[in-house]
């Protein structure tokens, strides 16, 4: 088949199962050594934890599942944890206790304590955003942090925040309830964007950060970039946000609504009571599917794939509805490695945050929201060829901080991978961010 650039998602999610089945019987929490400031890593696990990221690029395959080395499973650490205030209150009204934020760091915090840059991500990845040394594994953006590179782990401490709500440490629908002793599944609370932005922020203070440098995040990340801006207008220097909008669309919203549709019509998803070995995994598949058709561009899929034939034999007496693409063999391959690893019912909640995003919530528009923001100047990335928040979307993001008076750039670059393009087009991500961190 034909292929293009790989992301760096490719190859943490090479490892991304290993961990499903052994976090799946790990149900129970004892929290009764936790202790303010850093917490245990098993305070942060939830029945699928794998903190492993779930956009990889496999061959159009449909035969084979995702590849597992056994040989990994002692060599790579689970996440650290920090405790969130107890009790957490949302957004929307709930409240959670015992909550955590799973984090990675990378760097060191420097004297001042002013040199972090807080890194928030999409909806699919953990908190694993790079190799370390507690953990060597290439993370889903492993060509732009550490030494040299465009987000400089010799200058910087960099946070990389798993979502408030996801399954990869963070407390989520998959994490146990305290009051209960059992997942939380639907009882969880609905989370919103300026939750996961919130997290962040107190997860910097725990860690003893007196000034963010930067704030940074894409997708998911750059709607909680300015989540963040709205809700604590003085607690950085800069700010970048990439591919993110400052409203749901409609066509996003009817695609994320189709998506968890799929999910909650599979009966194996049993009104969210699945056990943790028997999700539904037919509706999470086709979810994950129409996600993937609309993280790259349609120029990218027909210069990609064009009517290519799958490449494995047919069977001797196929089906006439049976897979016959290479294009249709890749979308059952990625969606056969997020099965995996992400938990259904966390992505329903996360799902649903972005739908209801709204920064004019903050203020009446979208300038108002932003209003009380003192950073020192921002950057907005956008790709023009994504369609799931296209590019006018940032355009609105980089306006509302201009009607402000803060000096901003918006990079519209014309990348062929669309939504995607920040893990894949990374030449071109890593001139905009290198130079504006410079």
């Amino acid at each position: 088949m034909a292929r293009t650039r790989k992301s760096d998602y490719d190859r943490e999610a090479d490892r991304g199962g290993v961990y499903l089945r052994e976090r799946r019987a790990e149900l129970r929490v004892d929290r009764s050594n936790q202790v303010p400031g850093l917490v245990p890593e098993a305070a942060g696990r939830t029945s699928a934890a794998s903190r492993r990221s779930a956009d990889p690029d496999p061959p159009a395959r449909t035969d084979q599942p995702a590849r597992e080395d056994p040989a990994l499973r002692a060599q790579v650490p689970a996440p650290q944890s920090v405790p969130l205030p107890d009790p957490l209150r949302l957004y929307r009204g709930g409240t959670l206790r015992g909550a955590v934020s799973a984090y990675e760091t990378w760097g060191q915090l420097n004297s001042a304590r002013d040199n972090a840059i807080l890194l928030f991500t999409g909806l699919s990845p953990s908190a694993h955003a790079a190799s370390s040394e507690r953990d060597p594994s290439p993370g889903w953006w492993q060509r732009m942090i550490g030494p040299g590179l465009a987000i400089d782990t010799r200058r910087y401490f960099v946070i990389c925040v798993n979502s408030l709500g996801s399954c990869f440490g963070s407390t989520g629908a998959a994490s146990i309830d305290p009051l209960s002793g059992q997942p939380y599944r639907l009882n969880f609370p609905e989370i919103a964007v300026e939750d996961i932005a919130a997290a962040g922020f107190h997860s910097t203070q725990v860690l003893g950060v007196k000034r963010i440098d930067s704030v940074i995040g894409a997708s998911l990340g750059g709607m909680s970039v300015i989540a963040f801006a709205a809700q604590f207008p003085r607690a950085a220097r800069r700010l970048i946000s990439i591919s993110g909008t400052p409203a749901a669309s409609p066509f996003a919203i009817a695609l994320r609504s189709v998506q968890r549709e799929a999910i909650m019509r599979d009966p194996e998803w049993r009104a969210g009571q699945y056990p943790p070995d028997r999700p539904p995994r037919n509706g999470l598949t086709v979810a994950r599917k129409l996600g993937t058709i609309t993280y790259r561009s349609a120029a990218e899929w027909r210069q990609r794939f064009a009517r290519k034939p799958l490449t494995e034999r047919a069977p001797a007496r196929p089906s006439p509805f049976a897979a016959r693409f290479a294009v249709e063999g890749y979308l059952g391959a990625q969606a056969e490695r997020f099965i995996q690893i992400f938990d259904p019912n966390c992505y329903l909640y996360l799902s649903s945050a972005m739908d209801r995003f709204d920064l004019a919530e903050h203020g009446g528009s979208y300038a108002a929201a932003l209003r009380e923001v003192s950073c020192e100047r921002a950057l907005v990335i956008g790709v023009e060829s994504d369609l799931l928040f296209p590019i006018d979307e940032q355009s609105a993001i980089a306006e509302a901080f201009r009607l402000n008076g803060i000096p901003v750039r918006l990079a519209r670059l014309p990348s062929l991978e669309g939504h995607d393009a920040f893990l894949v087009d990374i030449p071109r991500f890593d001139a905009e961010i290198r130079d504006f961190l410079a």
